[in-house]
């Protein structure tokens, strides 16, 4: 089965929304759950999906479900939001680690409206998921680099086996009307982080790999 990722997810009785990330046990190279973001709403609103819940990805596209919307949205939510002081990250807790973070911005005091959060400057706005104990979390944005430190592009998706085992890496390079799928062996992954995943191979050696062209409109 290919996880790809922003493919829509539909339950059994409607549309849900779209596939965002793939929550990885990174000692198994075991997909453990999706996150799935609900149409039309923010990142906040983020589900934690067991891969369990997976029906199959069909051939129209789609990522199927075998549960409810309403199934889905009685699952816990990932994203948090929370200020940090300059060079502070969000630390794990004794259930859930810490997934993909991003830096909004930091905020400034006008004076007079709104609320204070902290000396003017030495503060930073942070969302960030949580994830399962011991795991990570990657997204579409997520980075792939080579033996020798070269970003090769970002990752696409997964292919999985029958029991959640990944068996492939889905590279996407180039840009705009130039982009193509790599298919890279898990043997050939020396590790996967929190929104990075590195190779064993160098850049000619996945150069040399057979490229797929895409079209993808999003």
């Amino acid at each position: 089965m290919r996880l790809e990722l922003g493919i829509p997810v539909r339950c059994t009785d409607a549309a849900y929304g779209e596939l965002a990330d793939v929550v990885i046990d990174p000692t198994q190279k075991r997909v453990t759950h999706i996150v799935v973001r609900p149409e039309d709403q923010e990142a906040s609103a983020n589900r934690l999906v067991p891969v369990e819940l997976i029906e199959a990805t069909s051939g129209e596209g789609q990522l199927m479900l075998r549960c409810s919307v309403d199934d889905v949205n009685k699952l816990d939510t990932v994203q948090e939001f929370a200020y940090f002081r300059l060079g502070e990250f969000p630390t794990s807790d004794s259930e859930w680690d810490v997934g993909v973070s991003d830096v909004l911005a930091s905020p400034y005091y006008e004076g007079g409206f709104g609320e204070y959060v902290g000396d003017v400057g030495t503060t930073d706005a942070v969302t960030y998921d949580r994830v399962p104990k011991g795991e990570v979390e990657v997204r579409r944005s997520s980075p792939v680099y080579s033996a020798d430190e070269h970003h090769l592009g970002h990752v696409e998706g997964f292919v999985v086996d029958g029991e959640d085992h990944i068996t492939h890496v889905v590279l996407e390079r180039g840009h705009l009307w130039g982009k193509r799928d790599v298919t890279i062996p898990i043997g050939a992954v020396v590790k996967v982080e929190n929104d990075l995943v590195t190779l064993s191979l160098s850049k000619d050696e996945v150069g040399a790999l057979k490229a797929v062209h895409v079209h993808r409109w999003r």
